[in-house]
């Protein structure tokens, strides 16, 4: 498609003025006609692609701009060994149809997919208001290779699924917890222990090389430059390094707020939260029993004690396979649930995000924000002039609309509330903002 300088609009974007060109296309200025946010959005020369023949270019292109991070979106990656069960969680969980075969290496791409967060409290909003448009919170979900030994120096197709995971904000690590003659183990035996073991080491590993390449910078740059800075950076690497070294991940180490706020820009493997998710054959699922758990949750409470998820992929495959009346009588005669809804709001709870509401008749909807936002970065989940205008919020709480019916019925009862700048918002607040900036009105 050809660009032109006059107005266009491509699906939800309009098009701006053109901020350069080259490498088979022109970059412009968009702008989301929902939420005003600024993007760079490249159009490709279709002729010219043709003609050069440079379609793997683009590709290539592709690969590296999903590295890229947009502070509004978010990404959990799964990892773990082949043949644990990660792409038959992700067919489900999405239900894709994405090829889990019995061979190490057949996720060559990240597979990516948006789900929908599971929250009642979305359900009875949209059954009050029964409004036109219905927008549920999400997460986005990636599914990739196997990780193996000697990932890190680029065994399998180490370093390239390493890169992938540095872009995203949490990991779904899935772990095999059952036998099965006709799914080989890459290391010929199953034992949970060891693979939390070698992936944790792996990512260790690739930590600390990044961490001494930017040793290295820093002290190039310190030769350079008495920017205090520098110093301040280079002292704490040194830190994250003796960290790793001495076989701790980052996320377990105690850190100053000051240098929380630098390592979020190394986005660092091991300084990411985690959930294992731990794949049992369905035998054991119904029965509530398996003989790896003890010791998995023995690893997991010496290195962090995070959320463990005991599930089956075999169960839940049985389930989307089933239609629903089958599927929940399935459930009601073996006394079990699926926990797909379980996993995704704990992932996404994981990662440190809530949303709030904006509800009425024309659309119910969750704006994810991260936790301790205040209310103007919240307004500004929405529009950047309810952020820049800001005046207060308007606030409820579900579980007093809930319980009272109506907002009219909120504001009688006095808990109906208007709150500043410094209010933090909580998950599940239905807010109102008003705003006025210069040429614009109240919302």
């Amino acid at each position: 498609m050809a660009a032109t300088e006059g107005a266009m609009r491509m699906g939800k974007y309009e098009m701006g003025r053109t901020l350069g060109e080259g490498h088979f296309g022109k970059v412009r200025l968009a702008r989301h006609a929902d939420t005003g946010r600024p993007f760079a959005i490249k159009i490709l020369d279709r002729e010219h692609i043709l003609a050069m023949k440079i379609d793997e270019q683009i590709k290539t292109e592709i690969a590296t701009l999903k590295l890229l991070k947009h502070p509004n979106v978010v990404h959990l990656y799964e990892v773990g060994l082949p043949n644990v069960g990660k792409s038959t969680f992700f067919n489900i969980v999405t239900k894709l149809s994405i090829p889990a075969e019995n061979f190490p290496f057949c996720t060559i791409e990240p597979n990516e997919a948006r789900v929908h967060v599971p929250d009642e409290r979305f359900d009875w909003l949209c059954q009050l208001f029964k409004p036109k448009s219905e927008v549920a919170a999400y997460l986005e979900i990636n599914d990739i290779a196997g990780l193996v030994r000697g990932a890190s120096a680029g065994e399998g197709l180490g370093n390239a699924f390493l890169s992938h995971i540095r872009a995203v904000d949490g990991i779904f690590h899935v772990l095999r917890a059952f036998e099965d003659k006709e799914i080989t183990h890459i290391d010929d035996t199953v034992d949970p222990v060891r693979d939390l073991e070698t992936i944790s080491h792996e990512l260790r590993l690739k930590d600390i090389e990044f961490v001494q390449a930017k040793i290295d910078d820093l002290e190039k740059s310190m030769k350079r430059s008495n920017d205090k800075q520098l110093k301040i950076d280079h002292e704490l690497c040194q830190r994250i390094m003796a960290h790793l070294q001495d076989g701790k991940d980052v996320r377990l180490g105690e850190w100053k707020a000051a240098e929380i706020e630098i390592l979020n820009t190394f986005q660092l493997l091991t300084a990411k939260p985690v959930v294992y998710l731990v794949n049992m054959s369905e035998k054991d699922y119904l029965r509530k029993k398996n003989k790896f758990l003890p010791k998995i949750h023995a690893w997991v409470q010496e290195h962090g004690g995070e959320t463990i998820i005991p599930f089956s992929c075999a169960f839940e495959q049985k389930l989307v396979d089933m239609p629903g009346d089958e599927a929940a009588k399935y459930c009601a005669e073996n006394q079990t649930i699926s926990l797909i809804p379980k996993i995704i709001k704990t992932g996404f709870a994981a990662i440190h995000l809530i949303y709030f509401f904006t509800a009425g008749h024309g659309e119910v909807k969750c704006w994810q924000i991260r936790r301790q936002s205040k209310a103007p970065q919240a307004a500004g989940a929405i529009h950047t002039d309810f952020e820049r205008g800001f005046i207060c919020a308007e606030v409820m709480k579900f579980e007093d609309l809930k319980e009272l019916g109506s907002e009219s019925a909120v504001k009688a009862a006095g808990k109906y509330r208007q709150e500043g700048k410094t209010y933090v918002v909580q998950d599940g607040d239905i807010i109102f903002f008003k705003f006025n900036v210069s040429g614009g009105g109240k919302k």
